[in-house]
């Protein structure tokens, strides 16, 4: 059997890690609706995640023969900064292997914080196999993303922070991929305080951990599809996973939906710039997927997000909790027909953002024309709206977006 993390060993880190890591911020949300939920803000943290944490215990327990020899990761992008930034504070040579669609701005710091990085492959787990390849070439070694009790020890140390912080936290909700984030947390957390609830948030698409726990043990996913990729892991790790089978309340899943609305709700009412991967665990408390005791502390594991995608996430979100939608119509090829639908949707209070017109579509009948608007509105009954305006003047109306 896997021994599990103590509290102690949790305690030993934070000590080791004084002086090294950020205390984050612990804030209460300004969104109406999760009264008593609070945000452990590690998005603010150095490099941009909790990853530090574990990154420089595994970094820093090396004997000298192994520090002479480097360290080798593998990451999409977060535990990559970690482990970079880990290495260097230490002056330790550090080698990255993160996966071709890594978000160049995660690309760029991990070089910027001294590693030498090498792309390949689709996935963290295409990454992590060549990885395994350059420590068994080398000698260098290899710093597991979650599967090692000093990377867990140091990711419970958030733990020990929430809960001295907010002595009376009631439940705490944070994103899984390999498990390292929530098994450090559990391990900490229910040992300070055994009724407390620990809730595990997954991408739909990359849940692991669902099929892993039915099984007993680690099943490797087939395929995975999300926009969160720090938490896209195939396989969960057998330490974190042994954590998580006797420590962990509960795992559910959320969309790209409810990520996009979370990070969509973080920014506007916290004014916190947040990742994908760091957004879910509160994505499952805006979409009600958990039942929490209050207060309820949601981690936002990272902020490390490239500005295209989120710009894109924002639109998603808007238009996911209907703020944001795409009309597609058809009306009569003749002079002053695109006005009249203008003028409409201006007279209903949709602000359109761009119009396309087209005579071409092989679909169209002839003497008709599409016209796709883009249109801001105030929310899902604001566009209902707005499409029975336009229905009800005649025109065919589909939409992209909120479900009208």
């Amino acid at each position: 059997m896997t021994q599990l993390v103590t509290l102690n060993d949790v305690r030993a880190a934070a000590a080791e890690l004084a002086g090294i890591v950020r205390r984050t911020p612990l804030e209460p949300s300004r969104d109406p609706v999760l009264d008593g939920v609070h945000l452990k803000c590690e998005n603010l943290q150095r490099a941009g995640s909790f990853k530090i944490r574990g990154a420089y215990m595994r970094v820093s327990h090396l004997t000298p023969a192994e520090r002479a020899l480097g360290v080798v990761a593998a990451s999409a992008g977060n535990h990559a900064q970690g482990v970079a930034l880990a290495a260097s504070t230490l002056g330790i040579r550090s080698t990255v292997f993160m996966p071709e669609p890594a978000p160049l701005p995660k690309v760029a710091a991990t070089k910027g914080y001294g590693a030498d990085v090498i792309l390949g492959g689709l996935t963290v787990d295409d990454a992590l196999e060549s990885a395994h390849k350059f420590a068994a070439e080398t000698g260098a070694t290899l710093i597991h993303p979650f599967d090692h009790h000093d990377i867990v020890a140091g990711q419970g140390t958030i733990a020990l922070e929430i809960l001295e912080q907010l002595p009376e936290t009631g439940t705490i909700v944070t994103s899984v991929g390999g498990g390292g984030l929530i098994a450090g947390i559990a391990a900490a957390a229910k040992q300070l305080k055994p009724g407390i609830r620990i809730i595990g948030v997954q991408a739909e698409g990359a849940a692991a951990y669902p099929n892993s726990l039915a099984a007993g043990r680690p099943v490797r996913l087939e395929k995975m599809h999300t926009i969160a990729d720090g938490i896209k892991v195939g396989r969960p790790g057998d330490v974190p996973f042994a954590h998580v089978a006797s420590l962990v309340d509960e795992i559910v899943t959320v969309t790209e939906e409810d990520i996009s609305r979370a990070l969509l709700s973080l920014l506007e009412r916290n004014k916190l710039v947040v990742e994908p991967a760091g957004a879910t665990a509160y994505a499952a408390l805006l979409n009600y997927s958990v039942d929490y005791d209050t207060p309820t502390v949601a981690v936002i594991s990272g902020g490390n997000i490239d500005p295209l995608l989120l710009m894109r996430l924002i639109e998603h979100g808007l238009g996911a909790s209907g703020r944001f939608m795409r009309a597609n119509l058809r009306c009569p090829d003749r002079p002053g027909a695109l006005a009249s639908i203008l003028q409409l949707v201006g007279a209903y209070g949709g602000n359109i953002v761009d119009v396309y017109h087209q005579r071409s579509d092989p679909r169209l009948s002839v003497g008709e024309v599409a016209v796709d608007l883009s249109i801001e509105t105030r929310g899902s009954e604001h566009a209902t709206e707005i499409v029975a305006a336009l229905r009800d003047a005649g025109y065919f109306v589909s939409v992209e977006g909120p479900s009208i």
